[in-house]
C-alpha cells in the first residue's frame, strides 16, 4: 500500500508534466503553422495555469461534468453511515458523499488527498444493490482514497480531456485556414505540415495512454483492500456482477472520466483492440480473484 501511494504520488507529478511538455508541443506546432510565434508561449501559460487549476479544483470539474449532488442525511442515512464506518476502518478522513441522479448502477471517488476526497454514487447503484453488495463498493472506492489513486485518476480525467479539446480545436483550425490565402504569413515546409498534422491527430491518442498510466492493477489492488476493510469480498463480487450485467447506459460518463469509475461505463469491450486500451480488467477476472479469496 505504501509502495503504490509512493507511485501514485510520482505518476502525478509526472502526468502534470506530461500535459505541460504535450500542449507546449501543440502550441509550437501551431505557432510554426500559423506564422504567430506568440503562440508558443501562451500556450505554456495556458499548460501551466490548466495544470494548477487542475490540481486544485479537479474533483469540482468532475463532479460538475458528472452533474452529481450532495448526499444528505435524511435520505442517504445509511450510505453517509456505511461512508463513516469504512472511513474509520481505513484510517482516513471520511469522504463528502455525492449522488448522480442516473439509473446505471456506479460509482467513483474523487479528490487530490484524502482530505478532500469525494465518493460518488449513482441512483441506480442504491435502488439495484442490497446493503452488502453497496458496503463493496463504496470500500473499494474507499481503498482508491487511501491509496491515492484519485489524485492520478482525476487529474488524468481533467487533463486528457483538455488535450483531446485543444487537439480537436487545432485540426479544425487547419482545416479552415487550408482554403485560406497564406500570403504574408510566412513560408513553412512540407515537413512542418506532417509534424502539425501528427501532433493534431496524435494528441486523443497520448492522452490516452496518459490515463493507461492508471494500470489495470490498482482496480485489482482497490477491490482486494475493499474486500479487506469490508471482510467480505462477496459482497463486491456480487456487486461487480450486477454492475457488469445492467443494460443501461451512464448518461453522465464520456471518454474522458470512464476510467474512474469501479466499472467501465461506456461498456464498450467489443474487439481485441478495445480490450487492449481498457483501463479496467475484465470484470470476470475481478470476480474470480474476489471469491478466491
Amino acid at each position: 500500500m505504501y509502495e503504490q501511494i509512493s507511485s501514485n504520488v510520482r505518476r502525478s507529478y509526472f502526468i502534470i508534466f506530461a500535459f505541460i511538455v504535450l500542449i507546449g508541443l501543440l502550441g509550437y506546432a501551431l505557432a510554426e503553422y500559423t506564422g504567430a510565434p506568440e503562440l508558443f508561449p501562451l500556450a505554456v501559460v495556458f499548460a501551466i495555469a490548466t495544470s494548477t487549476i487542475s490540481y486544485y479544483q479537479s474533483d469540482k470539474i468532475v463532479l460538475g461534468i458528472s452533474q452529481a449532488r450532495p448526499a444528505t442525511r435524511e435520505e442517504n442515512a445509511f450510505l453517509i453511515n456505511s461512508v463513516e464506518g469504512l472511513a474509520i476502518a481505513a484510517g482516513i478522513p471520511t469522504p463528502r458523499l455525492y449522488i448522480i441522479d442516473d439509473t446505471a448502477p456506479n460509482a467513483f471517488a474523487t479528490g487530490r488527498n484524502p482530505e478532500n476526497a469525494v465518493i460518488c454514487v449513482t441512483t441506480g447503484l442504491i435502488q439495484k444493490l442490497n446493503r452488502a453488495e453497496i458496503e463493496g463498493v463504496l470500500a473499494h472506492e474507499m481503498a482508491h482514497i487511501k491509496a491515492y489513486d484519485i489524485r492520478l485518476m482525476t487529474l488524468a480525467a481533467v487533463l486528457a480531456g483538455t488535450i483531446v479539446l485543444l487537439a480537436d480545436w487545432m485540426r479544425r483550425t487547419m482545416w479552415l485556414d487550408a482554403g485560406r490565402d497564406r500570403r504574408g504569413r510566412g513560408a513553412f515546409s512540407p515537413f512542418v505540415l506532417v509534424i502539425v498534422l501528427a501532433a493534431a491527430l496524435l494528441a486523443p491518442l497520448i492522452a490516452s495512454l496518459m490515463q493507461l498510466a492508471l494500470s489495470r492493477r490498482r482496480e485489482y489492488l482497490a477491490d482486494a483492500q475493499g474486500a479487506l476493510l469490508t471482510r467480505y469480498p462477496e459482497g463486491l463480487a456480487s456487486a461487480l456482477e450486477k454492475i457488469a450485467a445492467d443494460p443501461e447506459p451512464l448518461e453522465a460518463a464520456n471518454k474522458a472520466t470512464a476510467h474512474m469509475y469501479i466499472y467501465n461505463p461506456l461498456r464498450d469491450y467489443r474487439g481485441w483492440l478495445n480490450s487492449l486500451f481498457s483501463t479496467h480488467p475484465p470484470i470476470e477476472d475481478r470476480i474470480r480473484r474476489l471469491r478466491e479469496m
